[in-house]
């Protein structure tokens, strides 16, 4: 079973998990591999504008998320992506944990089930190592992912 199946969104959905997203970034300051996770999905959901439309848009709310997303395969992709997105610059902030646990009780998503995509996210990052050289490089990741 795929971890990130195609899930086909409307224009309404997709922008809410991009708002989403851009509202979690925020938290601790956007850094360059979030904005361009963000933009990636934003381009690839078929996304109106440039991300500076994101960016100038008030924060979404998790609630506003909420009402947007009406299948559990859209509310999971918006968490497994949540959660990916606050690896991207290397570490998960607080702020950043804290906002993603937000999105997914306004999405209904229970701690264990959020604790189960978690994991499942981290997997997934691990499995993307599986071709690399170096092994201490592994091992420094795979240490950090079990934080």
């Amino acid at each position: 079973m795929e971890f990130f199946p195609e899930v086909h969104l409307s224009h309404g959905a997709a922008e809410a998990i991009a708002r989403g997203l851009y509202a979690i970034a925020r938290v601790d300051g956007i850094h360059e591999r979030e904005a361009g996770l963000i933009a990636s999905f934003w381009i690839d959901a078929g996304g109106g504008g440039p991300l500076s439309d994101l960016e100038r848009a008030e924060a979404i709310k998790p609630a506003d998320v909420a009402a947007a997303l009406h299948s559990d395969a859209e509310r999971q992709l918006f968490i497994k992506t949540a959660i990916l997105l606050t690896w991207a610059d290397g570490a998960v902030s607080p702020a950043e944990k804290k906002a993603v646990g937000d999105f997914a009780r306004a999405l209904g998503v229970d701690e264990p089930t959020l604790e189960k995509l978690d994991a499942g996210v981290k997997d997934f990052l691990l499995g993307q190592l599986v071709h690399i050289q170096n092994s201490d490089a592994v091992s420094t990741v795979a240490k950090k992912l079990k934080v």
